[in-house]
């Protein structure tokens, strides 16, 4: 093994333990804590997320995956991630200084940003990050006097009305313009990227934005630069029952690369993903911390029933400026998991939930019918990897949730076979060895030897 990820990092759990059991055991012991405050803190099964690598693997065998770290800044995440071999891309200093801590080379590492600061430009140049993004002119100047060594990966626009990808990346008109100033200022532009949008309903945009670059590339060539390069972005779906599944979107992204970037061409394919190895790995365990009733302002009502209609207010201690911000980006309505299963028998009453912050603003969820709950109650949140670590900052917050990170002993092996050498037996180069990742696989997945990169140059 490479060695950043150790048996130290989390806990090790057989088969059958699942994170609902492991909730329950930390729920429980958060609550008869004598300190008297209890806080959120999430868990996360690293096992989902090497599942999802070997799945990323089987379904687009030619690219090799990056890590938006954005996404998700948590140590466990970037270590098994860098110990399956991934690239990580950074978009500002921070990121880069925290995947370097961890010992990743400079060689792996993007900087991907289409606004960058000059003196985090210097930084990366001072610290052999080679490979960075642009759409526009002043960034292409920035780089060509901060970091003349650099090579540069120009960002196209995609035309997908559902996302808003379009407020970034060049257009195809303006490509050919960009190429001829980078030559012009001696910068290297060694190849295309382009990013769909979170939420993108038709895959074949993907196909429409592999077809653009095709083009870019053209240009490129007969403006003398070797281009290489070409980066597919992310945006793929991070939760089983999306609108578009990953299967479906990697149907459609094969099919282009063998029409426009055929096996064989010399261009090296990569794709930046953020939500699709971390939003299923996390759950979020949060307390109420108050609760109220709320009559509802509604004539007539009482006349019918007997009685005001109302409806119950749980706050928790966290909301949408930190953790459940997603309800202000993405327009979510988080859906909680009764950590206490309530009887058949318990009356469901209107109820909603808020955040600690006493404002209209900061309500997580609302229309939910929930049985009557009590002040130390915990609610469970599945799928909450997105977005929600490493967000503290942005959004004004000052406390980091508590990770507690686990992994079964299966996983934990399937993942230590992966980055042993291959065997020098050519016979069995084309056999392919079924591997259990963990206790969500039902299906044999067969790969090839995943390859560690020394350099994406």
């Amino acid at each position: 093994m490479a060695g950043y990820l150790s048996e130290t990092d989390f806990m090790m759990v057989e088969e059958g333990f699942s994170t609902q059991d492991l909730l329950e055991e930390l729920t429980l012991g958060a609550s008869q804590a004598t300190t008297g405050e209890v806080a959120a803190f999430f868990v996360a099964d690293l096992g989902t997320v090497v599942r999802k690598h070997f799945c990323f693997l089987k379904c687009l065998p030619r690219v090799r995956p990056f890590y938006a770290v954005k996404c998700n800044s948590s140590l466990g995440v970037l270590k098994v991630l860098a110990e399956l071999g991934l690239g990580f891309s950074c978009a500002n200093k921070a990121e880069m200084e925290l995947v370097q801590r961890i010992g990743v080379p400079a060689s792996k590492i993007i900087y991907a940003n289409p606004c960058k600061q000059i003196a985090q430009i210097k930084y990366a140049a001072k610290h052999g990050v080679q490979l960075l993004s642009f759409d526009n002119e002043m960034e292409l100047a920035k780089v060509a006097k901060s970091h003349p060594s650099a090579k540069m990966v120009l960002c196209i626009a995609t035309n997908d009305s559902h996302s808003l990808s379009l407020d970034f990346g060049a257009s195809l008109k303006s490509c050919r313009h960009l190429l001829q100033n980078a030559k012009k200022s001696h910068v290297d532009v060694v190849g295309v990227s382009f990013h769909v949008g979170s939420g993108c309903p038709d895959p074949q945009a993907y196909a429409q934005s592999i077809a653009d670059a095709r083009l870019v590339f053209e240009m490129g060539a007969e403006l003398g630069h070797r281009m290489h390069i070409l980066d597919l972005g992310g945006s793929f779906p991070g939760v089983d029952g999306a609108k578009v599944r990953f299967e479906e979107i990697a149907s459609v992204i094969n099919s282009a690369l063998d029409l426009y970037f055929p096996e064989g061409c010399g261009v090296d394919i990569l794709g930046k993903l953020g939500r699709y190895y971390v939003t299923s790995a996390f759950t979020l365990a949060v307390s109420i911390i108050a609760k109220k009733e709320v009559l509802l302002d509604q004539p007539g009502r009482e006349e019918e029933t007997g009685s005001a209609p109302k409806t119950m207010a749980y706050h928790l201690d966290e909301g949408v400026y930190g953790i459940f911000n997603s309800v202000l980006f993405d327009n979510t309505c988080p859906a909680p998991v009764l950590q206490k299963k309530p009887s058949t028998e318990q009356p469901l009453h209107s109820s909603s939930l808020w955040g600690p912050v006493v404002d209209g603003c900061d309500c997580v969820a609302e229309g939910l019918w929930l049985p009557q709950l009590h002040v130390g109650d915990w609610l469970v949140f599945e799928n909450m990897g997105a977005y929600t670590v490493g967000m503290g900052s942005f959004l004004g917050g000052t406390q980091t949730c508590r990770i507690t990170y686990a992994m079964s002993r299966v996983a934990w092996e399937a993942l230590q076979e992966q980055l042993l050498p291959p065997e020098q037996d050519e016979d069995a180069e084309g056999v392919c060895k079924p591997l259990s990742c963990g206790w969500e696989i039902t299906d044999t997945l067969c790969v090839g030897p995943v390859f560690t990169p020394a350099s994406i140059m």
